[in-house]
């Protein structure tokens, strides 16, 4: 990319109908810009249209912005522009499993996800000295009460709305979140859950299957909702276990299959790849 320009990606969401690629691609070349990366995709379940763009330009965001107004006035969009690089502001939950915030901050750290993390909170201090290793800020409030459940969760949005925060992660925080925040984190909240689900429930899941011999384990990323662990699914993974492997050894492979689907959708989430259709979600890898 030239100095004298600079990088957007753009998503774009309406109802599906002729010409809207023509007419985005002519805001484009109205601000002078240079498409280099293009997906879309037409849902024949919702009659909806999806669109992910990466522009190069000379224009300014606002500038940008404008280029495309009309074409999003038309065709009644859902839309949104950001530079291309820009690290997503991020929140990570946690309570006392460690393994999907260590391989979120080591990946933040190393510049392999590019996301910022402020803030990790917590309902348990036991992760306090993994995200001081980091130089992450670690806030630890108790929930074991509806009045701390609403301190906790007060404190939560407030500090959303302190950092800018735009994605919060799950990362294996076990307390179920309120309809309020739900709704106040919808479409940027996230969670990681074993994929033993809706079998297993309760305490200690792997020894659960172990106990009944399952032969696929693994995980699933999803978006936060007032349904218990059914927003749209986001990623999952699965690796094959038999009987030769140990409780402990169950819970190792399911823990690496957990921190690698949820950082791959904090990083699909990092490059605004990911784009709602109803209950299920649209991914431009």
């Amino acid at each position: 990319m030239s100095e004298d320009k600079r990088q957007f990606v753009v998503t774009l969401v309406c109802n599906d109908q002729p010409g809207i690629v023509h007419a985005v691609s002519g805001a484009v070349v109205e601000a002078s810009g240079n498409i280099i990366e293009s997906q879309q995709f037409s849902s024949d379940d919702t009659g909806r249209f999806f669109m992910r763009l990466q522009v190069e330009t000379p224009a300014t965001l606002d500038n940008f912005h404008q280029a495309l107004a009309p074409v999003v006035a038309r065709y009644d969009m859902e839309h949104s522009i950001t530079e291309w690089g820009r690290p997503l502001r991020t929140l990570v939950l946690v309570s006392t499993a460690g393994h999907c915030l260590s391989d979120l901050l080591a990946r933040q750290r190393d510049g392999h996800l590019n996301i910022d993390i402020p803030l990790v909170m917590g309902n348990h201090p036991n992760l306090a000295k993994t995200a001081g290793f980091y130089g992450v800020d670690f806030e630890s409030l108790p929930v074991t009460s509806a009045e701390e459940k609403a301190a906790f969760e007060k404190r939560l949005l407030e500090m959303v709305d302190h950092h800018d925060i735009e994605l919060v992660v799950l990362a294996r925080y076990m307390q179920i979140l309120s309809p309020h925040v739900c709704e106040a984190l919808t479409g940027r909240a996230i969670n990681i859950h074993h994929s033993f689900l809706p079998g297993f429930k309760g305490a200690k899941p792997y020894q659960q299957a172990h106990q009944r011999g399952v032969k696929l384990i693994g995980a699933t990323a999803h978006f936060v909702t007032e349904d218990l662990d059914e927003g749209p699914i986001i990623e999952q993974n699965v690796v094959r276990v038999d009987h030769s492997q140990s409780v402990d050894e169950l819970v190792r492979i399911g823990q690496d299959e957990e921190s690698r689907t949820l950082t791959q959708a904090v990083s699909w989430m990092a490059e605004h790849r990911i784009l709602l259709d109803g209950i299920r979600t649209i991914i431009f890898k």
